[in-house]
């Protein structure tokens, strides 16, 4: 059974960092895209970050280029978000999706096969 496992949200304040964990089970994770997306309150989800099967791929939304940084480890089928000097327009909650190839459009959710349930990230003073 394929699961996708999110942790690591949690109430913020600005200026502050956060890190997201996504583990995974039923595949391999090395042979999945995996990509973090978010919905904001009263807005549509919207990427955030991916990292492709090839080495070096990765992909950052112009909002949190140079705050936000996307890793993944194999061997513990684990891919990360490290945020950080979050802001309140940060606040969303959080999914993390996996495809089984690269997709060609990076942040069309339907290149994505299985996703978690999310996890909330609050950004406030």
């Amino acid at each position: 059974e394929v699961q996708l496992q999110a942790s690591g949200g949690g109430l913020v304040r600005p200026g502050g960092s956060l890190r997201l964990s996504c583990t995974v089970s039923g595949f391999t994770l090395d042979d999945y895209a995996m990509s973090w997306f978010r919905r904001p309150p009263g807005k549509d989800r919207e990427g955030v970050s991916s990292t492709y099967t090839t080495p070096g791929r990765t992909f950052y939304a112009e909002v949190v280029k140079g705050r936000f940084t996307i890793s993944r480890d194999n061997d513990k089928n684990t891919v990360y978000l490290q945020m950080n000097n979050l802001k309140p327009e940060d606040t969303a909650v959080y999914y993390c999706a996996a495809a089984r190839q690269d997709p060609c459009l990076v942040w069309a959710t339907y290149e994505y096969d299985h996703w978690d349930q999310g996890t909330q990230v609050t950004v406030s003073s």
